[in-house]
């Protein structure tokens, strides 16, 4: 045996993967470098929302940006999501959970949606109480 596993003989590794073979980084600088782009991300968040350097309606489309970028740098430098064939079950159960949070939110919001649609006004309670 050469002390190198056959089975990581692919290209897709993410930042950090112990078998990426000759990335010449360290699981400490992989790490150190996800965790200063995760801070320069959340200062960006804040200085987008709190400075008029973007046009204000387009503030929202930003920041989600910004919050999509975020949960990127943290999938591949923290978590090692990649799309390589060890992380199958990895990427579906993230899968998922995406999906049980947005049927929780959807639904969340359509059960309040629809509460807020059949709602009295103040005048049809007022007559209903007398």
């Amino acid at each position: 045996m050469s002390g190198h596993d056959d089975e990581w003989e692919y290209d897709d590794a993410a930042p950090g993967d112990e078998h990426a073979g000759g990335s010449g980084f360290s699981a400490i600088q992989v790490y150190l470098l996800g965790f200063l782009l995760a801070i320069g991300l959340t200062v960006a968040s804040f200085w987008i929302a709190g400075s008029n350097a973007i046009w204000g309606p387009g503030i929202p489309a930003a920041l989600l940006a910004l919050a999509v970028a975020q949960m990127g740098v943290h999938l591949v430098f923290f978590l090692h999501i990649t799309s390589g064939p060890e992380n199958t079950n990895n990427t579906l159960a993230l899968a998922f959970g995406v999906l049980i949070v947005l049927v929780i939110v959807v639904g969340s919001v359509w059960i309040m949606a629809h509460l807020n649609h059949n709602l009295m006004t103040m005048d049809q309670l007022m007559k209903a109480q007398h």
